[in-house]
């Protein structure tokens, strides 16, 4: 078999541009091995002579094939059930509770619960949020779910929608307990209980070129997300996560992220170890920080995007 050639600077600079202008995620030249070693079957496949010739093929290609293949490898997504186990606490003891105080002294009688997964991968953050709404609030039919997710890759998507994960994706992060409860066994490995799975949706999707006009949320996951952009873009990231919140949601990044970018009318705010962003309370109006009177009536039982 005949040796892939390897990238030169140029060569890596054009699959960068390519890359970013497709999906917003930038690769440094330092990262020309991610492309060496993702795309070798596809330039293989291709016949390429070269570097620059396969990116000629995957443009010119009028079917999107090669553009949705070269996504999918560039895009492998590092993700886990409860990952970074700070946010979902937070969802826990402070979010949720205290989101379903305020929907019943507006007078819902079925409160409405909206949560928003940017990078959503293959699911795992999303379906980590129903579980713990599952064991916090025990009868999800008393209540109005609908928790939504967008990720570039359709293979990732795909594979969210179906609910299905191998032996190694459920041994990272979620307990034996939690397994035999809300997964069953299936030829592929285990899949989340349809109960569950249906208080889902997940799409195909570009977060900063994609419109997201998709209604609002009362939480928005964009977690190692923005920290594989590049300035102008992790600006217009958040700019349109805020766009996505309610008047009193909540918007959650990942631990590692920096400020940069953040919409200014929104404010850090933080509880125990978590940080998260709300809207600024005009001047003059409360923003308790007092536990909503009706948690101590919620049981509790038991007891995350990627990246290239």
């Amino acid at each position: 078999m005949e040796a892939i050639p390897i990238l030169s600077p140029a060569e890596m600079n054009a699959w960068s541009a390519y890359i970013q202008k497709s999906s917003g995620i930038y690769l440094e030249t330092t990262k020309s091995y991610l492309i060496q070693t993702r795309l070798s079957s596809l330039f293989r496949s291709t016949k390429s002579t070269s570097w620059t010739n396969l990116l000629q093929t995957v443009q010119l290609d009028k079917t999107g094939s090669l553009h949705t293949h070269v996504i999918n490898a560039i895009t492998t997504n590092e993700t886990s059930f409860f990952r970074d186990q700070s946010p979902f606490e937070l969802l826990r003891h402070k979010l949720i509770p205290e989101l379903i105080d305020r929907r019943r002294k507006e007078g819902h009688r079925q409160i409405p619960i909206r949560i928003f997964s940017a990078a959503c991968s293959t699911g795992q953050e999303i379906y980590s949020t129903i579980i713990l709404l599952k064991e916090l609030l025990i009868d999800l039919q008393s209540y109005d779910i609908q928790i939504s997710g967008i990720d570039i890759s359709d293979k990732a998507v795909a594979q969210a929608s179906i609910g299905i994960f191998s032996e190694l994706e459920v041994s990272r992060g979620l307990t034996p307990q939690r397994l035999n409860r809300f997964f069953q066994r299936v030829p592929e490995g285990y899949k989340i209980h349809d109960e569950l799975r249906f208080l889902a949706s997940f799409r195909k999707g570009n977060l900063l070129t994609e419109s997201l006009a998709m209604g609002t949320f009362d939480i928005v996951f964009c977690r190692n997300v923005g920290i594989y952009f590049q300035e102008h873009d992790r600006k217009t990231l958040f700019r349109n996560m805020s766009t996505l919140l309610k008047k009193d949601g909540a918007l959650i990044i990942g631990s590692t992220e920096t400020l940069s970018g953040i919409p200014h009318n929104l404010e850090l705010k933080r509880h125990l170890r978590s940080v998260y962003y709300q809207y600024k309370v005009s001047s003059g109006t409360s923003d308790t920080q007092r536990a909503p009177a009706h948690l101590n009536t919620i049981t509790l039982t038991d007891g995350n995007l990627r990246q290239p």
